[in-house]
């Protein structure tokens, strides 16, 4: 076994993810997966072992050769805790050591909220937790909106927060939990929950929508998150709309493409209408609305993704936020309107799909981020 501490650590860190992952069952398969010997492999999972962290117990017989082992990891090592916010409301998830989702919190947030009110909130889910869950706390994941430099641990700007500007949200948090907490933007934060308990589990090629309370998407490009050398990858919520807009557009895509403005579009209330209390529940009212307004509105859909998907050329994007509620329906019209309206998109398979993830999707993926970054010490 090599002597770098730091390579030991990150190498440990990397098997314990490959048997959560279910993506290596054995010392065989997981040494396959490493990279590693086999023997040099058995040295880290004795370690793991020995410190709790895995289990290797029963017999699995493949179709050839001698019995193996199976190992697992073990629940009851530790949790991880996810929280992702916007203006509105926190929601914040316990997850144990094995991926499992234990617990759900979720807080409304005051009008006109202040940052260091979303600070204090954040602390309280997380104490909430703390007193239900089993085991240490590990490490906490934060899905913010808007910029965010995840290097840094800074929240940089969130339009909805009128002082989210420059916040050191990882300092402020660490400093009261004591443990590592790992800071990303929440749609990328989204991502990561579809590779752990969504559809990406076996893409390496995918795009997040979040037409939310604006419109931003993630990628996913070799099975990596895409950030951007300005951590501002995937704003398309800042594109002039329409889209053929000189300097002096009237709007940007937020305004046209988020869910609400979808909602008072379908509902024929206006620009200025009056929201639903519950807006998933009025999205639902008009998932079945046909005529021109629901064409249009897919329309534009489609015009914004198929231009991404000829930059991209990505396997699936898959509609995240209020929108789920419009359904199948909703997804195959953006996905055949764009092939109509782009003839370069005709045959390619271009795919939209509805997350089957539900609204703690961001807090899910905040707490994968936390997996995905805790390394044994």
């Amino acid at each position: 076994m090599r002597k770098n501490p730091i390579f030991q650590r990150e190498t440990l860190g990397a098997a314990l993810l490959q048997v959560r992952s279910g993506r290596a069952t054995s010392r065989t398969t997981l040494a396959r997966a490493l990279g590693i010997s086999p023997s040099t492999t058995g040295l880290y999972v004795d370690q793991l072992i020995a410190e709790k962290y895995l289990n290797e117990s029963g017999l699995n017989q493949g179709p050839m050769g001698r019995p193996r082992r199976t190992l697992t990891t073990r629940p009851e090592a530790g949790w991880f805790a996810g929280v992702e916010f916007n203006a509105q409301r926190i929601q914040a998830v316990g997850v144990d050591f094995s991926g499992t989702l234990k617990m759900t919190v979720e807080q409304s947030l005051p009008p006109e909220v202040t940052a260091e009110q979303v600070i204090k909130s954040i602390l309280s889910c997380v104490t909430r937790l703390t007193d239900s869950m089993q085991g240490p706390l590990l490490s906490v994941g934060l899905g913010a909106p808007g910029l965010v430099d995840p290097d840094a641990g800074v929240g940089l700007y969130y339009a909805f927060i009128p002082d989210w500007q420059q916040v050191p949200v990882v300092e402020k948090i660490s400093a009261r939990l004591k443990v590592p907490v790992i800071l990303q933007n929440n749609l990328r934060a989204i991502a990561l929950a579809e590779r752990w308990f969504g559809l990406g589990h076996d893409l390496n090629d995918y795009v997040i929508l979040g037409p939310r309370s604006g419109f931003g998407i993630a990628m996913v490009q070799g099975g990596r998150v895409v950030e951007g050398s300005r951590h501002a990858a995937g704003e398309v919520g800042r594109w002039p709309w329409p889209l053929n807009a000189g300097p002096g557009g009237v709007q940007e895509l937020h305004h046209a493409l988020s869910a609400p403005s979808t909602w008072r579009r379908l509902a024929g209330v206006g620009p200025q209408g009056r929201l639903p209390e519950d807006l998933r529940a009025g999205l639902a009212e008009v998932a079945g609305v046909e005529g021109a307004e629901w064409d249009a509105v897919c329309a534009d859909f489609a015009r914004v993704i198929g231009c991404l998907q000829m930059i991209l050329d990505t396997e699936v994007f898959i509609l995240h936020g209020p929108l789920t509620v419009l359904g199948e329906r909703f997804c195959r019209s953006i996905s055949e309107t764009a092939c109509g309206l782009m003839s370069a998109l005709r045959g390619t398979g271009l795919k939209v799909v509805p997350s089957a993830l539900g609204d703690n999707a961001g807090a899910l993926g905040a707490a994968s981020l936390a997996m995905e970054a805790w390394l044994p010490a």
